[in-house]
């Protein structure tokens, strides 16, 4: 006897018994057989066949009625079956997908992963955090024989997978830079022609570079189109726009970056962020910049670390916790 023979008696004695007595104990046989058809991958029509069979065994005078509207169950459930399987391909194949791209973006934590440079005289906070499960924003520190700490924030324009890739390309073409290329405008020139060569034209970076400098305390910097940051002056309480001009990464090959300069004080504060940032959305619309330099002076007082973070988290709330765009928040305090 082939499975298909003892399963229709099997089911001929499921059937007759709860015919007869149609108790808990029989549903819970019925349950018991259906894990066995799963297993065994048989279809919804093979079974609407078998239980016709069983049932002409059982009532051998079945009326042509009932008989009949077998076959109209059984066309349906052939149309069912088809959808059913390709929904439970389509089903394996998100898992596997979803699978891949968690692994992917558990690699890109680790390709992308910055230090935080730790200096006396200085306390540095950034808070990263993706959209999706990838990210297309970017960080990074260098931090030079002389002490001197380069900053790098970029953002692709675009999220998922994409915009990924494009950030690690960024990462590893900034690693690969000649050591002596300290200077903002010169890294963001030799970074415009790597981004001109190998990304597609429908891809957009836009950079922020900043160089900063604990002997003399200095800040020079340059942009690619970036997201304005902003400079915090302590002895008037007061935020500027950091305005920088230059063109995206990878528009033109021969771009030139202007590089500006602050001189930093005690109590200063400098604001990098992406557009993630000032594009969070509440009922009221887009949070504007004054809002954002309202929550981080309500903060003032703590560490940069914990400024960051209590920005995140005021904006995240207002969002319902749903982010719209990769957020990334990086602060650099003189504290001496």
């Amino acid at each position: 006897m082939d499975f298909r023979d003892a399963m229709e008696q099997e089911y001929k004695e499921i059937l007759s018994h709860f015919l007869q007595h149609p108790d808990e104990q029989a549903l819970y046989q019925c349950e018991k057989f259906s894990r066995k058809l799963i297993e065994n991958r048989i279809s919804p029509e093979d079974m609407i066949m078998c239980h016709r069979s069983v049932l002409q065994q059982i009532e051998p005078g079945l009326s042509k009625t009932v008989q009949q509207s077998f076959d109209v169950l059984l066309e349906v459930m052939l149309a069912y079956g088809l959808v059913y399987r390709e929904q439970q391909s389509l089903r394996t194949k998100q898992k596997e997908l979803k699978s891949e791209i968690e692994i992917a973006a558990g690699m890109q934590q680790t390709l992308l992963k910055a230090n935080v440079p730790e200096q006396d005289g200085i306390d540095i906070g950034v808070i990263s955090m993706p959209a999706k499960q990838m990210s297309g924003d970017y960080y990074h520190f260098i931090e030079d024989e002389n002490r001197r700490i380069g900053i790098a924030i970029a953002d692709v324009i675009g999220k998922g997978i994409p915009a990924a890739l494009c950030m690690s390309m960024i990462k590893y073409a900034m690693d690969s830079l000649p050591e002596y290329s300290h200077q903002p405008h010169i890294i963001l020139e030799n970074l415009n022609r790597v981004v001109e060569q190998n990304v597609d034209p429908s891809m957009f970076i836009t950079m922020f570079y900043g160089m900063y400098d604990p002997v003399v305390h200095k800040f020079s910097y340059a942009s690619a189109g970036h997201e304005p940051g902003f400079y915090y002056h302590a002895e008037t309480d007061e935020f500027e726009d950091l305005i920088a001009k230059g063109l995206l990464l990878g528009i033109e090959k021969k771009s030139k970056y202007h590089e500006y300069i602050k001189d930093v004080q005690l109590g200063d504060m400098i604001v990098l962020l992406s557009d993630g940032v000032t594009e969070c959305r509440t009922k009221e619309g887009f949070v504007s910049r004054e809002t954002i330099t309202g929550l981080i002076r309500k903060n003032i007082r703590k560490s940069a670390q914990e400024i960051v973070e209590n920005v995140y988290r005021e904006l995240e709330r207002w969002q319902e916790f749903e982010l719209c765009d990769d957020f990334t928040l990086l602060i650099l305090k003189r504290t001496a």
